[in-house]
């Protein structure tokens, strides 16, 4: 497997990580316990921006275009 693969691989992990982080942190009423997952996802929040920087800088990764200023207005007035 080669290098591109493998961060690109990394990348989507962590992002389903923290899909699965988010709905953890929603659902659980001990406070302790409620921070200390806040935490783990912040720390993998960061990693996963450091490693798609990283990704970006090597031409692994390239993001979506920008949405347009008629895109965003489209999507605000949907969910107005």
């Amino acid at each position: 497997m080669d290098e591109k693969t493998m961060v690109n691989d990394i990348l989507s992990s962590v992002k389903s990580s923290l899909t699965t982080y988010q709905g953890v942190i929603s659902e659980t009423e001990n406070m302790g316990l409620r921070q200390a997952i806040q935490q783990i996802r912040n720390n993998d929040e960061s990693f996963q921006y450091e490693l798609f920087k990283v990704a970006q800088t090597k031409g692994y990764y390239k993001p979506a275009a920008p949405a347009t200023v008629t895109e965003i207005q489209n999507v605000k007035n949907e969910l107005q």
